[in-house]
């Protein structure tokens, strides 16, 4: 009865293709529409995901409070607080820390023959590499031993070695910056732009040593790379440095912190919840159409019931009883349902892949989600269907068969 009841509904589907495609079509681009919002939401969590997965694993950053001047506080930042000192200092004492690296970092035009680029000059530690993640794609990085010299080397980043040495290899040539020459040892592999849109790529790096005495001419240092030994340890050592700053620098107990301690693994989380929320909110809006496709199978079989009244009539004078009637109306209604929904995750992902590949966007198609929206596409059927199958299997007989 079961096989055969299907067998009748896609025979029904043949014969009215024209009003069984319009019917089906709600449910196509609901379906569609739920697979390509929820891949697009996908995409954006996974792209935020990378970027500050790229800035390095377990990561702390401790930057300086904000300075002030004649009674106005200035930018977050701005302040000078923090030293090469208190980053010595934080890998010897504070237990959990793997890699520590201070930074500081200034806009430079830089200078190759006939051709110039503007850049961020960042002075580090060797240990920068690690903690931030970096390959060397070509030559060598600077050494602790260039650091102690303040030796004139640097190390490009893709953007910065393509713009200035179009192809050519940059390894030792001497570049300019801010008119002092510099030595190319080596070259950064490419990272790509960062969740904020900026290039990680266009950057030069150089000896912190080097940058503060022969660039800034500054003593003190813009923020403090730290990696924790794990993501379980992170949230101790981050109260541990913040502890030991605050007495390095002679802070009261009723005295703000004059630094900042920014937790990248609670900054991935934070933005993982949004986008999932985000994710949640575009599928939901999709499903919308769902229940407008979901109207328009009611609508259909109502109609169906009205036009097979003769039909129902003469099945119940021969024996049908209440339960194949409306068993009958009900897998017509699901059926719609199943190829509209089997036909909406062909539709939703094929403009995943479209949207990837024209707009340049990240998408990741979920598993999940195509097993969802076609569920719902299948409840739907069925929930709409009960009504329409109902009133079909409630017709008096008599009432059916002298029906015109």
């Amino acid at each position: 009865m079961l096989v055969e009841s299907i067998m009748i509904a896609l025979e029904g589907l043949k014969a009215n293709k024209l009003r069984s495609i319009l019917t089906m079509l709600g449910i196509i681009i609901g379906v569609g529409a739920v697979i390509a919002m929820v891949s697009i939401g996908m995409g954006v969590r996974d792209k935020v995901q990378s970027s500050i997965a790229g800035l390095g694993s377990n990561l702390l950053i401790v930057s300086p409070g904000a300075a002030s001047q004649g009674g106005s506080r200035q930018a977050a930042g701005s302040g000078i607080t923090l030293t090469a000192k208190d980053a010595t200092a934080i890998a010897r004492q504070v237990q959990g820390v793997t890699l520590v690296a201070p930074m500081v970092s200034r806009q430079y035009q830089i200078v190759y023959g006939n051709q110039n680029w503007t850049t961020s000059v960042q002075g580090t530690t060797p240990e920068y590499l690690d903690i931030r993640n970096f390959t060397v794609e070509e030559g060598g990085f600077f050494t602790s031993q260039d650091s102690e010299a303040r030796a004139r080397v640097a190390v490009l980043g893709k953007t910065t070695a393509d713009n200035l040495f179009s192809g050519v290899s940059p390894v030792g040539k001497t570049i300019r910056i801010n008119k002092a020459p510099f030595r190319v040892v080596g070259v950064l592999g490419s990272k790509g732009q960062s969740a904020g849109g900026m290039d990680q790529d266009d950057v030069i790096l150089v000896p912190i040593t080097t940058a503060q005495e022969r660039l800034l001419g500054i003593t003190y240092v813009q923020n403090i790379n730290i990696q924790a030994a794990s993501s379980e340890t992170i949230d101790q050592v981050q109260e541990d440095v913040t502890s030991l700053l605050r007495q390095r620098h002679n802070l009261a107990a009723n005295v703000p912190d004059d630094f900042r301690v920014q937790n990248m693994v609670a900054v991935m989380a934070t933005a993982t919840e949004a986008t999932d929320t985000i994710t949640l909110l575009l599928g939901v809006i999709a499903a919308i159409s769902l229940l407008v496709g979901g109207i328009g199978i009611m609508n259909i079989m109502l109609v169906s019931v009205t036009e097979r009244t003769r039909e129902i009539g003469i099945r119940k004078a021969l024996g049908a009883r209440y339960g194949n009637i409306l068993l009958q109306f009900l897998i017509e209604a699901i059926v719609i349902g199943v190829v509209g929904g089997l036909m909406g995750i062909g539709l939703g992902v094929g403009a995943s892949y479209i949207i990837s590949a024209v707009a340049g966007w990240n998408t990741v198609i979920s598993s999940l989600a195509i097993v969802t929206a076609f569920g719902f596409s299948v409840l739907i059927g069925l929930f709409f269907g009960i009504y329409p199958a109902r009133k079909a299997a409630l017709l008096d007989p008599i009432d059916a068969l002298r029906y015109e």
